[in-house]
Parts: structure tokens; sequence; C-alpha cells
């Protein structure tokens, strides 16, 4: 898929990696969808960027875990830009939790934003891409969903659900719809996290090393121009799915 004219939504462009995808598809000339949930500020500074780099993009505030929000973003959407090509599933939360620590509370809130929400999205921008006969998601996900995390267990269990999501709809909506997925490793941390915390994280990686933001974004921008891959796990990751 050639970028430059598309229309594309990036869920959690506010900031971090969706706003690093925004400000780079909107350099290849697509038009952007920013969605954020409470991040207003963070929200207006990606226009602004997405407007230096020479593109057009619009606000969409919706809380992702609301069904009807999701409903509500994908009309004004519709109305913004009349239709959908590309769909980056960049939201998500990231909470610490030991099986015996997990609360209902705590599990529905990671399940809900990082699994319900990412379908829910992928179903809507499906229905308006089909519409046009084509379309490209992209949702990020965790090598945690493949390898589960015992000090992070609901957060891994909601990334192995998303994976199940990413393949269901590769096979749903083949031909038309290209729907992979990527699984970062450690790039941006987590505010709270020490210095021992991210030199961990660095050292369950093959390279030794920590990513940089233009590593996912290269990766997103390899999937959607290219047509002939679909339900594919891409591992940015320096290695460390396979430590």
């Amino acid at each position: 898929m050639d970028i430059s004219g598309k229309v594309a939504l990036i869920t959690g462009s506010a900031k971090r990696i969706g706003r690093a995808t925004a400000v780079e598809l909107a350099k290849r000339g697509a038009r952007i969808a920013i969605h954020y949930r409470s991040s207003v500020q963070e929200a207006n500074e990606s226009l602004r960027l997405i407007q230096e780099a020479g593109s057009t993009g619009e606000l969409f505030q919706a809380d992702l875990a609301g069904p009807d929000n999701i409903d509500e973003m994908f009309r004004k959407l519709d109305r913004a830009f009349g239709g959908l090509d590309i769909l980056v599933n960049s939201a998500s939360i990231f909470n610490s939790g030991s099986p015996d620590e997990a609360t209902p509370e705590q599990w529905n809130a990671q399940m809900d934003s990082n699994a319900r929400a990412p379908f829910l999205v992928a179903q809507a921008a499906a229905r308006m891409m089909l519409r046009r006969g084509h379309g490209k998601v992209v949702n990020i996900v965790d090598v945690a969903g493949e390898l589960i995390w015992p000090g992070y267990f609901a957060y891994s269990v909601s990334k192995a659900a998303l994976i199940a999501v990413n393949r269901g709809l590769a096979k749903a909506y083949a031909p038309s719809i290209q729907v992979n997925a990527i699984a970062p490793g450690p790039v941006l941390f987590p505010e709270y996290y020490s210095e021992d915390q991210k030199q961990s994280a660095i050292e369950r990686t093959l390279l030794k090393r920590a990513g940089s933001p233009a590593d996912i974004v290269n990766a997103v921008v390899f999937l959607i121009e290219n047509d002939y891959i679909t339900g594919e796990i891409l591992h940015v990751d320096g290695g460390r799915h396979i430590m």
C-alpha cells in the first residue's frame, strides 16, 4: 500500500510510540486521525507536529474501554475523513501484578484496554476499510503475551489475547485487509522504571541495548507497505523473544 493520501487512525497517538508513528505516516503523506483518552495537551502537540510535517490531522477523544465511545469515535472519523485505510492499535496500559495480587478490577482493566478495545476498534475500522476494498491493521502486542511474565500476569494474558485476536482477524478479513502485529522490546520505558529495571530489561535482549521509537515506526511502515504479509508477529525486540 502506498501511504501517501491514505487515512490512518493511530490509537494512543498523543505520545510515545503512537505519536512517533503518527508523525512518520504524516511525513509520508497520510492524513492522521489522532486518538487520545485524556492527554489533550499532548494530543495537540501531536497535531502540531503532523501539520509541521506537511499533512493534516484531526483529534478524537475516546475512552476505548467503552464500546459506545468507540462507536462515536468512528462516526466522527467517518464524517471528518469519509473513510479509513490504515489502523495502528497502539493504545494500551501496562501494570504489574502477580497472579496472587491480581484483583478483578485490575484484570478487567488490562483485558478491556489491551484486548477488547483493540478488537472493537479493528472491527469498526474493518467495516470502513471494506467499503474501499482494502486496509491495513497493525496491532502493537508484546513478547509478554508469548512468554507470560508472572510479575505482569494480567498484562501478559491480555497481550496473549491480542495475539489471538490478531491471527483471527487476519483470517476473517483476508484477502481485502492485511492484519499484522509488532512485538516491541525495551524501547520507551515506563516513567516509574529505575535505572536497575531498565538495565535488567536491556540485559534480557541479545543485542544488549535499548531500541528506539524509530525501530518500531520503521516496522509499522514496512507492514503497511508490504502487501503479501498477514497474520504475522514481527518482533522488534533485540532478540528478547528467544532469550
